[in-house]
């Protein structure tokens, strides 16, 4: 796993490097400034972003969720101090962990751990809501279609998905696309 790391004071950054070697993780790369945070993302590619601020505002935060893409990858960050609203912007922008107080070597690991388990069980929820929505985007047009049949043929709601399915089967196709390509059609004859 590679790891970015954004740690302004040299010392802190060796320190950290260290705790991150002995935590398991041998692929670190370091950088000293945020200025060019994204073109070192892409350059890196990093698996996950470790970034120490000592007090960012929510310009900063935007900044690093866009150019780290902290829906894309895990990406923690330690302050020195927050307030609640500071908080919830850092949640808002993706960050999967927002530690405030210092980055104490020894706590990195089960940190970024955390991060990484978050940005996951995340992800998954993201992944899941979009299936979700889909499918339900999904049923209203096959609804749509199932209407279009039954007051073209005069048939049940049953019979109209039978043979939307029946359609898709004969076509090698799903039945959403059978039901896209109809309503399609439909609104090509009005």
């Amino acid at each position: 796993m590679k790891i970015l790391v954004v740690e302004p004071d040299a010392q802190r950054a060796e320190e950290i490097g260290t705790a991150l070697q002995e935590g398991g993780w041998l692929d670190v790369v370091m950088l000293s400034d945020m200025s060019g945070l994204a073109r070192h993302l892409h350059h890196v590619d990093p698996d996950v972003v470790l970034i120490d601020l000592e007090n960012p505002s929510r310009d900063t935060l935007e900044q690093i969720s866009a150019a780290s893409d902290a829906h894309g990858r895990p990406v923690a960050m330690f302050v020195d101090h927050s307030d609640d609203d500071m908080t919830n912007a850092a949640m808002s922008a993706g960050l999967s962990a927002y530690v405030v107080g210092d980055m104490v070597p020894d706590k990195i690991k089960p940190i970024l751990k955390t991060a990484i388990a978050r940005f996951e069980m995340v992800s998954q929820m993201r992944l899941e809501l979009k299936a979700a929505k889909q499918a339900l985007e999904d049923r209203k047009v096959i609804d749509k279609a199932k209407g279009l049949i039954m007051r073209a043929r005069g048939i049940s709601e049953e019979e109209a998905y039978a043979l939307l399915r029946r359609t898709a089967m004969e076509k090698n196709k799903k039945v959403i696309s059978v039901a896209t390509s109809l309503i399609t059609a439909a609104e090509l004859l009005q």
